[in-house]
């Protein structure tokens, strides 16, 4: 298995990247003691040449190869394509992610319209010096749930000003074996197979845009109708093992969410 770790702090061996070690150090244990291997690639958006966002709109109206932006972000959407699982990371700024992080996701946004990490697992994490809101995971999930992955587990970390490694281990191993342990079961057990309500109500609604939109947004409606998603049978971005009484609810409140829009 091939694991991204997607670090946005500028310092580098600070408070986030010492949790994101201590999340590696674990989940090779339990690859080692199944008798797997596991592959990670650290990615740090801090210290990738990322430009900020225009706002010129080519992404969504041209595709993302059409974006004036010529830098390292491509590069990196490759290395989330062909990871198996993500974990994303921030350090709280203002209650929020970095302006780091934020900048990533700006450049991200063609995603929302054409999902390209389709039953992709990830798990988020943040660090602050005292306990921070749940606001700052919440923008990271949000964002990775519209791009069509799944977030299948996210926590906050306190660490104070700055935190050995060992002690972060020693005070939050609790939370750094849960998460570890979703990813891995993720990745191993094939979560796109049963996606959540929320994603498959996700699903349904953007299902129902593109295809009320064709003729606005031509692009966009050309890769869905690739992808054989704009078809009225389909339910999910992939196939999946998720009930049926758990799709028709999906997909009725999807129609009624998607009703509310136009």
């Amino acid at each position: 298995m091939k694991i991204l770790l997607l670090n946005s702090s500028y310092r580098k061996d600070g408070n986030t990247a010492r949790v994101l070690e201590c999340i590696k150090e674990e989940i090779l244990l339990t690859a080692g003691r199944q008798g797997l291997s596991a592959e990670f690639e650290t990615v740090s958006l801090a210290h990738s040449d990322v430009q900020i966002c225009r706002g010129c709109r080519g992404c969504f109206d041209r595709g993302e190869k059409s974006c004036p932006l010529k830098d390292e972000v491509p590069g990196i959407k490759e290395r989330l394509d062909s990871a198996d699982g993500v974990v994303l990371a921030s350090p709280v700024y203002v209650e929020d992610v970095n302006g780091i992080m934020k900048n990533w996701i700006d450049r991200m946004a063609f995603n929302n319209h054409r999902p390209a990490f389709s039953g992709k697992p990830a798990i988020i994490l943040t660090t602050s010096g005292t306990y921070s809101s749940k606001h700052a995971l919440k923008t990271m999930e949000r964002a990775f749930n519209a791009w069509g992955g799944i977030s299948v587990g996210k926590d906050r970390f306190r660490t104070g000003a700055l935190t050995g490694k060992e002690d972060i281990k020693i005070k939050n191993l609790k939370k750094i074996k849960k998460l570890s342990a979703r990813l891995y079961n993720a990745i191993t057990h094939k979560t796109e197979r049963y996606p959540s309500v929320y994603s498959l109500i996700y699903f349904k609604v953007q299902q129902k845009y593109w295809q009320r939109t064709k003729d606005t947004w031509t692009f966009d409606y050309t890769y869905w109708k690739e992808k054989g998603w704009l078809n009225n049978d389909c339910s999910y971005y992939t196939r999946n093992s998720a009930g049926w009484i758990k799709i028709k609810f999906a997909r009725l409140l999807g129609s009624i969410i998607s009703g509310l829009f136009t």
